[in-house]
Order: C-alpha cells, then sequence, then structure tokens
C-alpha cells in the first residue's frame, strides 16, 4: 500500500494480515452455511435466489401479504416493514408455513402495530392472505386470487 500524503509505502503486519483472512474465512463460512441451508436467516449471509430468475411467460407469481381489520372499522393492508408492524415482508414469508399451522405467530405483527404506533387504529382481527397472478404468454390473465391461508383475532 502507499500513504496518499506522502507517497511512502506501507506494509501490512502480521496482525493486520490474520485478522484480514480469518474475516474472509467466517464471510465464506456464513456464505456457505445460509446457501446451503438455503435460509434468509443469517441475511445477508443467505441465498440471493429470489433475484436471480425471471418469470416464465405462463407462470403463476404468489404474493404474500396481512390483511388487518383495525378497532376503527377499516380493512387496512399490514405494512411489513421494520417501520411499520416491525416485520419484515421476507420474514413473513419465511414463515408462512409454521403461521399457518399456529396463527397465534401473527400477534407479533399485532403487538408490534401497536407498539410503533399508538396513536393509529389498533389491529383486531389479522388475515395471512396469498394472492395469485396468472401470466399468459406473458401478460397477466385476470385479477388476482386471494387465498386466506390464516386468520388470528388478535389478543388485547
Amino acid at each position: 500500500m502507499t500513504d496518499v500524503t506522502t507517497g511512502a509505502g506501507l506494509r501490512l503486519g502480521r496482525v493486520g494480515k490474520t485478522v484480514r483472512v480469518v474475516v474472509a474465512v467466517v464471510g465464506v463460512v456464513l456464505l456457505v452455511n445460509g446457501s446451503v441451508r438455503m435460509s434468509d436467516d443469517m441475511w445477508p449471509f443467505g441465498p440471493m435466489s429470489q433475484y436471480a430468475m425471471t418469470v416464465p411467460d405462463d407462470a403463476s407469481i404468489t404474493f404474500t401479504r396481512i390483511q388487518a381489520e383495525t378497532d376503527a372499522g377499516t380493512s387496512v393492508d399490514v405494512p411489513l416493514n421494520i417501520e411499520g408492524a416491525g416485520v419484515a415482508r421476507a420474514e413473513i414469508e419465511a414463515r408462512t408455513g409454521e403461521i399457518v399451522k399456529d396463527p397465534s405467530l401473527l400477534q407479533q405483527v399485532a403487538d408490534g402495530w401497536a407498539r410503533k404506533h399508538p396513536d393509529e387504529p389498533k389491529y383486531v382481527k389479522l388475515e395471512l392472505i396469498r394472492d395469485t397472478t396468472q401470466l399468459v404468454e406473458g401478460r397477466v390473465d385476470g385479477p388476482p386470487k386471494a387465498e386466506v391461508m390464516a386468520t388470528w383475532q388478535v389478543r388485547r
């Protein structure tokens, strides 16, 4: 390396080299672990397959969302991000099977919303919904079909 201000050469010591090698090895191990397990739990060391593909012209596209009924009598889509309900859409999608088996896991979404938005209407009922859009020759064929996969009456 060259010192930009003086042009003098700098040598990396044994400790500096060791630290760099250890960091590189740990990074590779985490990346391989996430890829082999096909899990986003260790993000950003999980698989990135969701970004590495195209959609065929004749395919179904699914989108998972949570719809809430509020104590104000409105029906809203829950903002699945850290600022909204405190949980990201990817987390919900990764745990869809668990939520279907145990809808009480949706309570965390209601609690997160109430904690982050104390002055907003509270959620009283949550539904985990999978919307499916069908493509035919690369074009949307009709409106999405909504499937309610789990329902939870929120506890206060």
